[in-house]
């Protein structure tokens, strides 16, 4: 007989998984308090890294059944969900989201169901993407400088690269100018460069 699994997952300690737990026995799934994994971790880390859905993978086996109420909790984003689903399939463990009507993410219409979802995903991950390239673009063209502001000013730029022409130490460079090590090497290697191609 096929074992009942239930993982609820809540960001933050102050959160309680009591909905999530009252929602799936609410739709007739028995869960047995030993097969209830409980769990406080943000949605943003990946299924494959939380402590409480490692120690669910350990625990189910071949014909399991595994409830969850929504998609979210079972990773970070649709590939990761995905990849959580394609796994257990592999273990033979049938999951159930209650979100998606209670479907059998394993399924046949489970799986047209996350191939949907994956490609919704898709289209709005390349669409932000269009839309990231397009600002950058007009800001670029507007004369936007990306990047950390310089730590030091042109003319300060300027001294640097002339006390390390007349062999100062970088470390005594830094000092006088309130800067670090790697600000004054980089301006070195900026000032090599040019003089290789000059």
């Amino acid at each position: 007989m096929s074992r009942v699994f239930a993982y609820c997952r809540v960001s933050t300690t102050e959160q309680s998984t009591d909905s999530q737990r009252h929602e799936i026995e609410a739709v007739g799934f028995v869960v047995d308090k030993r097969r209830l994994i409980e769990e406080s971790i943000s949605g943003s880390v990946a299924a494959s890294e939380r402590p409480g859905f490692q120690k669910l993978l350990d625990r189910v086996e071949e014909g399991d059944v595994l409830v969850v109420t929504k998609l979210d909790r079972l990773g970070r984003n649709a590939m990761d969900v995905r990849a959580t689903v394609e796994k257990l399939d592999a273990m033979g463990v049938r999951v159930h989201c209650l979100a998606l009507g209670g479907v059998d993410l394993t399924s046949p219409a489970g799986k047209m169901t996350m191939g949907v979802i994956a490609a919704v995903a898709e289209f709005e991950r390349d669409l932000m993407l269009e839309r990231t390239q397009a600002g950058i673009g007009r800001a670029k063209a507007a004369g936007k400088r990306f990047g950390r502001p310089s730590a030091l000013t042109p003319v300060q730029q300027r001294d640097v690269v002339l006390r390390i022409m007349v062999g100062d130490a970088i470390a005594a460079i830094a000092r006088d100018f309130g800067t670090t090590r790697q600000t004054v090497m980089r301006l070195r290697a900026k000032h090599e460069s040019q003089v290789l191609l000059a």
